[in-house]
């Protein structure tokens, strides 16, 4: 609302102000202004744009405006006390700060607001006056506006040190310095800074728009800038005027003068009486400098350099230790017919703290892939020593053909002699591209995921031995393999603790997480790894973490679902231990327990009379088929050409009562012939499973 007589600026005092108040300010040259908080609108009447020498046509509500005409140490002054009037519960607050006329020349000015509050206590609304002092003030008054600014300036330093306090990197100092605000507390429009390097001045921050110079983001320690200057004399450079700039530094002036800058301080950054590099502060409005602030900007610097030193040797430590972990990491990964491989690694970042993660994709003979994921007990560059070793020997080990269950013995083994006092967790698969076989072995590793081409995801539960290391120490070398196939279209994820570890929660909580952020990522194997990346490592922290992605290629085929397989020969004990144990596996990870019984004693059957009765061994296959009915399928395929018969045997007979028993526990069997030899197989079907 505009009542009459104002100025489309002015805006009407509060209900509550005396009868004719109005008249009575504007006799006594006191200006009046209301300022709306919510919309940010700050109405003056024509008295209080008069203190800023503005014309009413000159003034749109918006408080900006009015920066031309207060000197920028000034503005951050009042903005200061505004500010903590409006956070303590204040109702009023008064201060004294100058303004700039359009001579130039600067008056003192004086102001008293009110604070207008909610119900609930929220400020919303700030009335009050505004005058000329310059007549009335003091000499002593202007000493205590004065001492004012200095203590401003000193809680600069102080606030600003307590920041860098926290400050671990380079790149965190930088930050803090490039708080616009606390620098234009002190004064100043724009802050840089340039580090030492290698004989020349880098300016690695750059402070107001417009000061940032591309062809001198080099400098040499010789040339005549000021930066590189206070770095050769250790000492501060202080210009307080423009004409002093450009004649000292005429190179540098033509890119500074556009920025409207009366002055400048140039400090070194000196710690251990070694120059780090130097800062450069930018003013206007100011002519020269106090020794008070002298002061205040030579113990701004001392707390910058002290925070630089302790940041560029974090980031020298950490970069020596995580380049030593990643020269022991794989720099290449081998490529394989119908498979996709992604990996991905991230350290720890907190100086010298690395940890023992690491990844490993291996040619294996006969076409197969190894795929390792591991972690070295500790956060050390020792961690990382022993995991380069223990990767090596694994690989080795892996390359020669031994079984996994002979890779995780021996590089427990290995572990052990090498009279460290780390352990380490450990997952190996072999993978087989030809039919998605795959043998894992885990060593106090955590289980991994498989992603179907849906999207869905699971755990797949791994039987599991003491982690390397520890299973040589106590003589528990035998790991148990679990078996099963990688069908096409689906996704292998191996991968560290780092990556589902949360501080304060379960490890379930960040599976959960983990298999949610799976189940949302896309399809592509690389993409994947990077959405996994970026999503758990937001989630999760800054703890180190090793992550491998092995995925079949092809397409999901209805009628084929899981499959898991395995030669026995024909004197191989082992091989048929295994695969009885490779059959009562897949049955309880499919959800077929309740019949796990029938179908490991049919597949028992089957393999037995298939030795008995060939020479060449056999190959028993499990697989889960779909289509309308889901159906759990066992084969075992020889190669001779005589099919089995079904008899009766005798009352005391001990032949003949296999395919007897085959006959009474599955739903159905039947003999296929294949190529020069047989398969004998027999199917389970769902709704005979009692639960699923």
């Amino acid at each position: 609302m505009v009542e009459r007589g104002t100025t489309p600026a002015s805006a009407p005092l509060p209900d509550d102000w005396p009868l004719g108040a109005e008249t009575n300010l504007a006799l006594n040259s006191i200006g009046s202004f209301d300022w709306d908080l919510e919309s940010g609108r700050l109405h003056m009447d024509d008295a209080a744009l008069e203190v800023f020498d503005l014309r009413p046509d000159e003034y749109d509500l918006d408080p900006v405006t009015l920066s031309p005409r207060v000197p920028s140490t000034e503005g951050a002054r009042i903005d200061s006390i505004v500010a903590r009037a409006l956070k303590d519960g204040s109702t009023t607050y008064g201060a004294y700060f100058r303004v700039r006329r359009r001579d130039g020349s600067l008056r003192w000015t004086y102001t008293q607001g009110r604070v207008l509050r909610d119900p609930d206590g929220r400020p919303h609304r700030v009335i009050g006056i505004i005058r000329d002092a310059t007549e009335e003030l003091t000499h002593s008054a202007e000493r205590m506006v004065l001492d004012e600014e200095r203590r401003l300036q000193t809680s600069v330093v102080e606030e600003t040190a307590a920041a860098l306090a926290h400050a671990i990197t380079v790149q965190d100092v930088i930050e803090v310095l490039g708080d616009s605000h606390g620098m234009g507390r002190i004064g100043a429009v724009s802050l840089m800074m340039g580090l030492l390097e290698n004989g020349r001045i880098h300016i690695v921050a750059e402070g107001q728009a417009g000061s940032w110079v591309p062809q001198l983001e080099y400098t040499r320690v010789d040339e005549e800038f000021p930066m590189s200057e206070v770095v050769r004399t250790l000492a501060p450079r202080l210009i307080t005027s423009p004409r002093e700039f450009a004649d000292r530094y005429p190179r540098l002036w033509p890119h500074i003068e556009p920025l409207n800058v009366s002055a400048a301080a140039y400090l070194p950054l000196i710690a251990q009486a070694r120059p780090l590099g130097a800062i450069g502060l930018l003013y206007r409005d100011k002519h020269e400098f106090s020794p008070e602030e002298r002061n205040v900007l030579i113990a701004l610097s001392s707390s910058i350099a002290q925070s630089l030193q302790r940041a560029m040797l974090f980031d020298q430590e950490h970069d020596i230790a995580e380049g030593l972990q990643t020269a022991m990491l794989p720099r290449t990964i081998a490529t394989f017919p119908g498979t996709q491989i992604a990996v991905r690694y991230r350290s720890t970042r907190f100086g010298r703290d690395i940890g023992g993660d690491w990844y490993d994709v291996i040619p294996v003979p006969g076409g197969r892939v190894g795929a390792v994921i591991g972690d070295v007990q500790g956060h050390d560059t020792h961690a990382a020593a022993v995991m380069g070793q223990l990767r090596i020997a694994l690989r080795a080990y892996a390359s020669e053909g031994h079984s996994p269950v002979t890779v995780m013995a021996r590089a427990s083994v290995f572990l052990h002699e090498l009279d460290t006092d780390r352990f380490a967790t450990c997952s190996y698969a072999e993978f087989d591209p030809a039919d998605g076989a795959v043998q894992i072995v885990r060593a106090g590793h955590i289980d991994p995921l498989v992603r179907y081409p849906d999207g869905g995801c699971r755990p797949l539960p791994v039987a599991g031995g003491l982690p390397l290391g520890l299973s040589a120490v106590f003589g528990r070398t035998e790991y148990p393999v679990t078996r099963f196939a990688l069908a096409p279209g689906e996704t292998l994820l191996l991968f560290t603790d780092g990556l589902v570890e949360q501080p304060g929660k379960d490890l379930d909580d960040g599976m959960g997480l983990l298999t949610q952020a799976v189940y949302e990522g896309p399809h592509e194997v690389e993409q994947l790894a990077d959405h996994l990346e970026a999503v758990m490592g937001e989630r999760t922290g800054g703890d180190d973490m090793a992550m491998l992605l092995l995925h079949r290629e092809g397409v999901a085929l209805p009628e084929i679902g899981r499959r898991v397989h395995q030669h026995i020969g024909p004197a191989d004990p082992e091989a048929l231990t295994l695969a009885r144990h490779m059959i009562s596996e897949a049955v309880r990870t499919w959800g077929a327990a309740a019949r796990a019984d029938d179908v490991e004693l049919v597949a028992d059957e089957l393999i037995t009379n298939a030795l008995l009765h060939t020479d060449d061994g056999a190959v028993v296959t499990v697989h889960m088929l779909a289509g309308p009915e889901r159906r759990l399928r066992v084969e075992v395929q020889d190669r001779s050409s005589t099919w089995p018969r079904r008899r009766e045997p005798g009352e005391m007979g001990v032949s003949g009562r296999g395919l007897l028993l085959v006959d009474r526990l599955a739903d159905v069997w039947g003999v296929e012939s294949r190529g020069t030899g047989k398969s004998v197989w027999s199917e389970f079907i769902p709704r005979h499973w009692g639960g699923d």
